[in-house]
Order: structure tokens, then sequence, then C-alpha cells
């Protein structure tokens, strides 16, 4: 007698269906993606007041950093080792004053980081760091 064989077939899943979705999923993502707009506010600054601003120069400490990684408080170049100092003596004698720090595009940002933290080891907790003016 002969025995019979089992026909052996192996149970597949068929991918092209589950393909199909992913890739008309994928073609809706990348069309809706294109669409959707982030918001904002549109900012429209007043004309600066030149008084006011002048008072406001004369409270801030300006700390610049130029393109050579050299430091400038209020116009005056100083070592970052000194930047503590200045700042504490400006800051004694004029308590509402900011720091303003405002770093040359191509200035190490290490060096900004430094000032930040030794205008906050000087007591000046209002640190701002701003745009170089061109």
């Amino acid at each position: 007698m002969r025995k019979f064989s089992k026909s052996e077939e192996e149970a597949e899943i068929n991918m092209t269906p589950m393909l199909d979705i992913v890739f008309i999923m994928l073609i809706f993502f990348i069309v809706t993606a294109s669409f959707v707009k982030e918001s904002g506010l549109d900012v429209n600054k007043p004309p600066p007041n030149e008084q006011e601003q002048k008072d406001d120069d004369k409270k801030n400490i300006l700390i610049q950093v130029d393109s050579s990684n050299r430091i400038f408080v209020n116009m005056r170049p100083v070592d970052i080792a000194s930047v503590r100092a200045n700042v504490e003596r400006m800051h004694a004698e004029n308590p509402e004053g900011v720091v303003v720090i405002q770093p040359a595009p191509d200035a190490f940002s290490g060096i900004v980081v430094e000032i930040y933290d030794q205008a906050r080891q000087a007591g000046v907790y209002n640190v701002s760091i701003a745009e170089a003016k061109q």
C-alpha cells in the first residue's frame, strides 16, 4: 500500500494590498503637509521714541562680542575674567539696569554662555541676548 504524502503548502501573507495602503497614506500625508500653514503673530513695532531709547540705553549694560571674540562692556574692551566685576559695579550704580548681550553672528557660543553666567553670578537676573546692529 501506498502512503499518502501530505502536501506541505506554506501559508503566505499577501503584502501587495498593505503596500498599496502604505503608499496611499504616504501620498496623503505629503499632500496635506504642504497645505498646513503655521500660524504666527504679525508684530508691528511702533517707531522708537528717541528720548525713551536714550533713557533705556543709560539703564542697560551692553556687552558686545565681536567676530574675533573680543568682549566690550559699554564700548570698553574687557577681559572675560573682568566681566563679572564690571557688571557688579554697573549694577550697583543702577539697579534697574538689565544686561544686554550682543554677539556677532560668528562669535563663539561658549563665550556668550560664559558672559551670561558671569552676569547671573553678578546678581543680574534680567539678561537678554540681542541681535547685533548692522
